[in-house]
């Protein structure tokens, strides 16, 4: 498995945060998830496709689990007839810990791994089943857990997710605005058939298709007015997206703060910011769990959306293209043979970001659930050099709304110099388009439900 350069967190530290808050079974279900990730050296890591694919398939199980109890919104995968003698908290336990079991041997990621988060799971289940009297309730509830867990992994079997994620064979460009390797970097691409996986909740990964990018040369007429804006996009990462090293950088403090903090992974980064802003809007357990099955479904299927549009257009990432820029028949750019983004860049290509994607995806999604956008809450990061969310005195970033925050990180992926500008409001565009569709299609509230009456 690919592990990243830049996290260096203990281990009990980050299963600390992870595991830090507490509501209702489905947060706790929410941060259990990720703590048996990161033990099970998912989390922290370069590989979120496969976080977000666990998380769905937890959250779906954990929602149709109650949602078999108290019929509150359409089920996805699993729709007995309804218990409302059975326990909610066994049914959410039992399938977390079943769906994360079976899920969690991954290629690459080793046995002592696998066992770790097996662990780490089996541990979660107990002590939720302890907290549970023994009787007809708790019974009822771990017969409907297993069932869920069972419908959600029978129904994602085979579902393209075993592609390869390294691929050190895939064929590079050779024309200005063809993907090549990164600098610097071993020489793979990460994944190049995700966009393959079979959605959760759009109808193919390329249902919101976002368009080509810009075009680069300035040689023909119909091109000029991309190739003015593909210049300023280059210029502008130029001047802000450096490591400071291999040439000067023009990000103030705040700037580098943001490139920084928003670095972690997106499934994690996001659902932790959904538990923040659950917990303050005091959304009772089946308001939850419809919450974090969207949200999780988003961004799975955001990351299948993006690596779809990636390895179809496969254009070329800023480091390459200002490298390259003395060839690309652009005169608005200017060419640095030595340039370094702030941190290495991902082996994937550049157009669109999925990072922007996920931010937008998340706070679309969160937005619909709470009925507006203007809620205020403070955030922490685990990719920070300094103020980690583990550490005595974490940095906080405030937002005023759930907008705020999925902007600036869209931005942060200029600041650390991995993504052009036309990338990122690309991928916000794709972020809430693709969480408007999961809203509107799926897992809709029952009409006479109380779910549906507070939407009213």
């Amino acid at each position: 498995m690919l592990r990243t350069r830049f996290l260096s967190v203990p281990l009990a530290a980050l299963c600390m945060v992870a595991g830090a808050a507490h509501a209702d079974a489905i947060t706790d279900a929410n941060a259990n998830a990720a703590a048996v990730a990161v033990a099970a050296c998912i989390v922290p890591g370069e590989n979120p496709l496969h976080e977000s694919r666990l998380y769905a398939m937890v959250h779906l199980a954990a929602h149709d689990a109650v949602n078999a109890i108290q019929r509150q919104s359409r089920p996805y995968a699993f729709s007995p007839a309804v218990q409302p003698g059975a326990s909610p908290e066994a049914a959410v336990a039992t399938a977390v810990r079943d769906v994360l079991v079976s899920q969690l041997p991954l290629a690459g990621v080793s046995p002592e791994c696998v066992s770790a988060g097996t662990a780490r799971a089996e541990s979660d289940h107990a002590r939720a089943l302890a907290a549970i009297p023994e009787g007809a309730a708790r019974t009822q509830g771990i017969a409907l857990g297993k069932s869920a867990a069972a419908a959600i992994v029978a129904l994602r079997a085979q579902d393209g997710s075993d592609t390869a994620l390294v691929d050190p064979k895939f064929e590079q460009g050779t024309l200005p605005g063809q993907w090549r390797f990164t600098p610097g970097s071993p020489p793979i691409a990460f994944a190049a058939g995700w966009g393959g996986v079979k959605p959760f909740v759009l109808r193919a990964a390329s249902q919101f298709e976002p368009g080509k990018p810009f075009a680069i040369a300035c040689d023909r007429a119909a091109d000029k007015a991309g190739c003015r804006k593909y210049a300023r996009d280059v210029e502008e990462i130029r001047r802000l997206g450096s490591d400071g090293v291999s040439a000067k950088s023009a990000r103030t403090r705040d700037q580098t703060e943001v490139a920084l903090f928003w670095l972690e992974s997106s499934p994690t980064a996001w659902n932790r910011i959904a538990r923040t802003v659950s917990e303050s809007q005091h959304l009772d357990l089946w308001q939850n769990a419809r919450l974090f099955a969207l949200l999780n479904a988003a961004e799975a299927d955001g990351y299948v959306a993006s690596w779809a549009t990636k390895y179809h257009y496969r254009f070329w990432r800023p480091v390459t293209a200002i490298r390259e820029a003395a060839n690309d028949s652009n005169p608005g750019t200017h060419a640095d043979p030595a340039w370094m983004s702030l941190r290495p860049t991902p082996p994937v290509p550049d157009y669109e970001s999925g990072h922007a994607l996920q931010g937008a995806a998340a706070a679309e999604v969160m937005k619909s659930v709470f009925g507006r956008d203007n809620i205020a809450f403070d955030a922490c990061s685990l990719s920070l050099p300094a103020g980690k969310c583990s550490d005595a005195n974490p940095v906080r970033r405030h937002f005023a709304g759930l907008d705020q925050a999925a902007l600036e990180n869209g931005e942060s992926r200029i600041l650390v110099g991995f993504h052009f500008r036309d990338a990122v409001e690309k991928g916000l565009v794709h972020g809430r388009q693709v969480a408007q569709w999961a809203v509107g299609h799926h897992l809709q509230p029952i009409a006479g439900s109380t779910l549906a009456e507070r939407r009213k």
